[in-house]
């Protein structure tokens, strides 16, 4: 991303409720999810779309839950979360390809990346809003039974099995 966005993108991001922008490094953060997801937008190889980098960072398994969690079971549980997080583009309204896709750990912390190539600068938000909160979905549908999460995992499961607001809501959704 260069140091400053483009005008198309930052009247767009700005226009939605979703986002906030963050005064340190010009991305816009989402505010509709619990995980960190964040949206920078650059100038492209073509006069008629930018490019977008969406990033959903998340806890890794083991930095989710109380308990040891065992190097095959974290290994295979990031494999999953990288095979699943490739099919966001079918979870959005409009036709999205990717330039790239990149699961990778920093830390504590497993990283999401999407990068796309978008005409339409109004789009462009809803894209990326429904790309971050398909990664959190996928995530918590890797969510393995048996462990103790932590927030904001364990405020993700009580969500879920709550669900209608009510007191004893019922057992985490498959």
């Amino acid at each position: 991303m260069t140091d400053e966005v483009p005008d198309a993108a930052r009247r767009a991001f700005e226009a939605h409720d979703a986002f906030s922008e963050d005064a340190d490094d010009g991305a816009y953060r989402l505010e509709t999810t619990d995980f960190d997801g964040r949206v920078t937008a650059a100038e492209s190889d073509t006069e008629w779309a930018l490019r977008y980098t969406v990033t959903v960072r998340a806890p890794t398994l083991d930095a989710a839950v109380e308990e040891d969690v065992g190097p095959n079971l974290q290994e295979g549980w990031l494999d999953t979360l990288e095979l699943r997080s490739a099919d966001a583009p079918g979870a959005v309204r409009e036709r999205v390809t990717l330039d790239d896709h990149a699961v990778r750990t920093e830390g504590e912390e497993v990283v999401v990346e999407y990068v796309f190539t978008m005409g339409d600068a109004d789009r462009a938000p809803a894209v990326a809003k429904a790309m971050a909160e398909y990664v959190e979905g996928t995530y918590m549908e890797g969510v393995v039974p048996g462990f103790t999460y932590r927030p904001p995992v364990a405020d993700l499961l009580d969500e879920a099995t709550q669900g209608d607001g009510k007191e004893g809501g019922g057992p985490m959704p498959l």
